[in-house]
Formats: structure tokens, sequence, C-alpha cells
């Protein structure tokens, strides 16, 4: 046994360990070097408690240069043994707005595509489940993991694999314009890929988990693909994806509103406003720009919110938008679980609207009459009725919640009902933290988004915000096992919480994920209805 600190300076990373350095957890945990064969090499990780991590595979070649825009290249083998004890680079991004400006970026490139696993054995023999995780951060920021605080502990897959005997896997891709600006009708079929770029490298990260997953004790024949907001938009798109068919057997979206790609004339005219801020007319300049300066562009657009660049509809790689009449054909037959948190708005007013948890009722209404015009009066009584005792902070915030996530999330599990091939499972995620929005502010977290990231990784205590209730621990061994469950079988129910069933149009069943669980049959009804009528 030798601690980290050693293994990385045997390993002449010099620089990783400074990196972690700035943790004492890092410093002081000790670690046995371990060793897995893939189809390109050798790649060593460190085991702890059990648990082997193996941070940084490449699962793909460099989308830099010539490469850049298109498809991501294949890799090419190495010789020895490669080190996989750091994160890898995260894809080049503006920085997140939800980010505290003190805290310290991760370190970002063009060569990006890097994965990391986290399992109980290699090449043992076994074929475990396989939990494929996609990172928040709409299309434009985020990674799979990070060597700097808070991010190190974010996607961290070592209770999954523990507790349940799963095999995590967590990825980088390309971000924002650098994965998505759409050249496809500038510079025809060579560039026809461009505007799913991102999107292709996650596809390619699923080819490497087939291909190799089984030398880390995983089963290519049972991927689960899951994600939270942008991850859980990526991984809608994904299921409709032709090129991604094959590579995975269940789904699970996680607050996330409904994706609609980019229309390609739309994402062509983006194209041609950044040649022009760019200063460019010839449309091949673009690969030479240096990244950095696609980074400030993306952060200093005007007009335009760098989070929403993403796919584009191009009709082959993307061929429309998923769910949306229709459940994608492509993966008809696989199950899948839908949901949202029940607060998800107040992690955004927690950064910087702060008013909003203080409204009274002529405040409420001047919010949302802009929104919902005519309909403000009787959307407000429906949530009067239907919520006795509720403040109207506490009104706005399920308003807005149901607008932004959770009637796209019932949408998206209607047209998986309707398609009548696989069973598809809703929930409603509803711990709530007891920890203040801010100092000063004594509104609570309760289940804000990206809430249950710390519980369904079970691992309550790597995120301050989840408050120190003793109930959290019952809260996220309910979830983390309901999806390891899933990951496993196709059914997310356990013996520790109720039989969850599949969500049907005439019973629509939700599970109500908390330390105790309860499945509600249409909950709040007539607020579904509103939604439902209107398509907000």
């Amino acid at each position: 046994m030798i601690d980290r600190r050693t293994l990385l300076s045997s390993a002449g990373a010099a620089a990783g360990a400074a990196i972690l350095r700035r943790s004492a957890w890092a410093e002081s945990t000790p670690f046995t070097a371990v060793t897995a064969n893939t189809t390109y090499g050798q790649v060593r990780g460190a085991s702890t408690n059990g648990v082997a991590v193996f941070k940084g595979i490449p699962y793909a070649g460099a989308p830099a240069g010539e490469s850049r825009f298109k498809a991501p290249p294949k890799l090419k083998p190495w010789t020895g043994v490669r080190e996989a004890l750091l994160y890898g680079a995260q894809a080049i991004q503006p920085p997140d707005p939800g980010w505290p400006k003190d805290w310290t970026p991760a370190p970002s490139s063009e060569e990006c595509l890097y994965l990391n696993i986290w399992t109980r054995g290699v090449a043992d023999g076994r074929k475990r489940p396989v939990m494929f995780y996609s990172h928040g951060g709409g299309f434009a920021t985020g990674n799979g993991g990070a060597d700097v605080w808070p991010q190190m502990f974010n996607h961290d897959g070592s209770q999954l694999a523990s507790h349940y005997d799963v095999v995590v896997v967590t990825h980088n891709h390309r971000l924002g314009l650098m994965g998505y600006l759409y050249l496809g009708d500038l510079l025809g079929e060579e560039y026809a890929a461009s505007g799913a770029a991102g999107m292709l490298d996650i596809v390619a990260a699923l080819e490497w988990v087939r291909d190799n997953i089984a030398a880390f004790g995983g089963d290519p024949d049972n991927v689960m693909i899951w994600g939270e907001s942008g991850g859980g938009a990526k991984t809608g798109a994904l299921t409709a994806m032709p090129a991604a068919k094959g590579l995975f057997h269940k789904a699970s979206v996680e607050s996330s509103p409904a994706l609609r790609p980019t229309p390609r004339e739309a994402a062509t005219e983006t194209t041609r406003t950044v040649m022009a801020k760019l200063g460019l007319t010839d449309p091949r300049e673009l690969l030479k720009v240096p990244a950095e300066q696609f980074q400030r562009l993306q952060e200093n657009l005007s007009g335009t919110n760098p989070m929403r660049f993403g796919p584009v509809a191009d009709g082959h790689y993307i061929p429309a938008h998923p769910y949306d009449p229709d459940a994608p054909a492509v993966s008809a037959n696989v199950p899948m679980i839908v949901g949202s948190n029940k607060d998800e708005t107040i992690m955004f007013y927690q950064r910087g609207d702060l008013a909003a948890f203080s409204l009274d009722e002529a405040g409420l209404r001047a919010r949302l009459k802009p929104v919902l015009g005519a309909r403000l009066d009787h959307v407000l009584d429906v949530y009067h009725r239907g919520r006795p005792g509720a403040s109207p902070t506490d009104r706005y915030i399920a308003i807005t919640t149901a607008q932004w996530m959770g009637a796209a999330a019932i949408r998206m599990a209607e047209s998986k009902c309707a398609a009548k091939a696989a069973p598809v499972y809703m929930y409603q995620f509803a711990y709530e933290s007891e920890v203040p929005v801010s100092r000063g502010v004594n509104y609570p977290h309760k289940a804000a988004h990206a809430m249950e990231m710390a519980f369904k990784f079970d691992h309550p205590d790597n995120n301050p915000e989840a408050g120190k209730r003793p109930e959290r621990y019952k809260a996220a061994r309910n979830m983390s096992r309901a999806w390891a469950s899933f990951a496993r079988t196709g059914n997310p129910s356990h013996d520790e919480i109720p039989a969850w069933p599949a969500y049907t149009l005439d019973r629509r069943a939700t599970m109500i994920l908390d330390a105790e669980c309860k499945v509600v049959n249409d909950p709040h009804a007539e607020e579904r209805k509103i939604w439902a009528e209107t398509g907000s």
C-alpha cells in the first residue's frame, strides 16, 4: 500500500501531484496500483477499499487541427503502461455561471476525450452492470470529474461501485461551439457531423465501453446511460441517434428539459454570426482559430446565452426532435426512468435572484404575468387550491419548476408510454435539505436542481448543501439502490422502497423519492393538466 502522492511521483506525474496536494484527503489515502488491459494498451489505476479507479483513459483521438468539428478520430494504440491516475482535461468552455468566482477551474483542452472508471473487479470474469453517466452543464460546461475541489467529488462513482457491485463510467466530450458549430451547409459532406460532434464523442465513448469494459469487470451487453440536467438531455439525444443503437440497454433522464435540437438553417446562421465576430469570410479559417479565442467568443456573444449551444437536427446523425411528438423508434425497446426534483428552480434563484425567496402575492403576480398572460388567474387559482398553506414563494417555485422541467418529464414519459414497447418509470426527488439558500435568507434549498446528484451517487456528505439531517443517508440509499437495480435488471424496485410500477397514461404512477418513499398516482393532477393544455 502506498499513498497517492508517492504513486504519482513514481509515475513521473509531478504536475498531477501538485494538483492533488491541494486536498488533504488525496494526500493521505492509501492506494494500491492496479493494471488493466485495453484494446489500445495497458492502463494503471489505483485501488482503495476494494474499489479500483482509473482516470483519464483516452477513448478517441484528439479532435483538434484537421479533426476539429468532425466526428472524433480513432484512438492510436500505445506501448508500455499508461498512467490512469488523474482526470483528463475538460472540454474548452466558458465559466459555468453557477460556479463561485473564487473556485479553481479544471484544466481544459481541445484534447478532452477521456473517461473514468470505478469497479470492484479487474479481469475477474464477472459481468457487472455498467452505469455510463453524462455530466450536466447544458451542452456548454462541465466535466465527468476533475482534480480540483469540489468537482473531484461530484461524480465520484466509488460508493455505487462498492455498495452495489456495478461499474461506473463518466466521461468528457466536446462542448459549446467546439462541439456543435455546424459547418455542414458551408463546407459540405466532410463536415456533415459538425452539428453533432459532441454527441458523437459520447457515442465513441460507448463504443470504447463495448470493446473494453469486460477487462474492468463490466458487462458490455448490460449498459445503462444516465445523466442529470444537460446530461439528461444528452441521454435523451443518445436514445434518438442511430449511431448509438445497440450500445446501451437502459436509459435514465434526470432533471432535464425536453431536448429540441437546433434546426439546420438556424445553426448555419449562428455559424455565420460566429465568423463575423471573428472577422472571417472563409469558413475554413475556423479550423485555424485558437481554441482559447472560441472560448472568449462564447463568453461574450452579445444577446446569446452560451449555455444554449447544442446538437443540431441535421436529419442524419440526429434525425429529429427526440420525444416531440413521438418517442424515437430507434430505442423503442429500451426501458427508461424519467423524472425531476420537486423544487428545481430554487438553485437558479439562489444564484442571483434572492428576492424570489420573499415574495408576497403582488410580487408573485408581477413575476408571472409576463409569462402566463391571460392564463395567470387560472394557474394561480389551481396552485392555491392544490397547495393550501403554501407561501407565494413556494407556489412560484412549484410553477416555474413545472414549466421548466416537470412538465417536460411528463411529456417524455407519455411519449414513451405511447410507443408500447418498453416500460418507463416516473419519479420525483423530494428530499428537502434544510440548508438556507444564502446567508441571511432563511428559505431552505429543499429539493433544488442538482440536489439529487449526491443522493443517486450515494455520497450525500459530498455536497454540503444536502444538509446534516440523518435521514439523508436513507434517502441516498433509496435512490442509489433503485438506479443500481434498474441498471442490473431494467426495473428500479428493491425491497427497501414500495414496489415501483411502470408509468401508464391511466394510472400515472410516480415514485416520490425521499427518506420514506411512496408511490402517488398522478400527483397534482390539476396542475399537470394546465401544462398539458398549453404545451408549456
